[in-house]
């Protein structure tokens, strides 16, 4: 298994905030599968790539995982594929996105802002294509975005922007911790996000949307309350875990009262 706990929620984030806009499909199980597994699969790759470089590889190490994790993400992908053959144009865009992560495991340097801003976006992407997975249809194109619901979009941007003030947030906490500026500007994107709710509520249309400013309440004032010496990793987790879990659940209920209204 990938170290990266953080990572997990990642994943799971913009997927869960997509079904409370989606309809319900089996399908919606089988992409979950398909995307968690590519996440390890994908993550043992690069540890390949990153070994390789190094001045003592060891790749006999990384066969079992990563024999273990494609046999998943493959299985499950090309079933997948048999009911959303549209699904391809998607993975040749991952696949391409994928090449930058790669250049940034051959010079060691996964840990760069660029490298993590490329997942959020392979992240944040995913709410659009799971809803598409749910309400599209068994052809070779894509259901056109203009099909694609206000709500989620709405959503697509609210994913980007937790992700990203997150990112930034833990870093400032731990790897940039010596740099004062960079905790400056992780409380300065937590503030613009706070306002920038109030704008993603009035998209989404008032008064259903409102609950969609909660969570970054809470994120902005975690990123405020929270300074050097930081508190253990876990800690540190478990507190943008629960931003994560607010921000499904306002999702839950702005759908669920927008439907009340309707």
């Amino acid at each position: 298994m990938p170290p990266q706990h953080g990572a997990w929620a990642f994943l799971g984030l913009p997927v869960a905030v997509a079904v409370t806009v989606s309809p319900w499909s089996a399908l919606l199980l089988l992409l979950a599968v398909t995307w968690v597994a590519a996440y390890p699969a994908s993550y043992f790759l690069l540890a390949l790539v990153r070994d390789r470089s190094s001045r003592h590889p060891d790749p006999a190490r990384f066969r079992r995982p990563l024999t273990v994790w494609w046999a998943i993400a493959l299985a499950s992908g090309f079933t997948l594929l048999v009911f959303r053959p549209w699904l391809v144009s998607v993975g040749l865009i991952y696949a391409a996105s994928f090449l930058v992560n790669l250049a940034f495991a051959r010079r060691r340097d996964e840990r760069a802002l660029l490298n993590d801003l490329v997942f959020i976006v392979q992240c944040t992407a995913m709410v659009v294509v799971t809803w598409a997975v749910a309400a599209g249809q068994r052809s070779i194109l894509p259901p056109p975005l203009a099909d694609v619901p206000t709500h989620v979009w709405v959503l697509t941007v609210a994913v980007g922007l937790v992700l990203i003030g997150s990112t930034l947030h833990v870093k400032s906490l731990i790897r940039e911790r010596a740099h004062p500026a960079f905790a400056r500007n992780s409380r300065v994107f937590a503030a613009l996000s706070l306002a920038g709710s109030l704008a993603l509520a009035h998209w989404w249309g008032l008064p259903a949307g409102a609950p969609l400013a909660v969570p970054y309440g809470w994120l902005a004032a975690r990123s405020f309350a929270m300074r050097s010496p930081a508190p253990r990793p876990g800690i540190i987790g478990m507190i943008e875990l629960a931003g994560f879990v607010l921000l499904v659940a306002a999702a839950a209920v702005a759908q669920a009262w927008s439907q009340t209204g309707e």
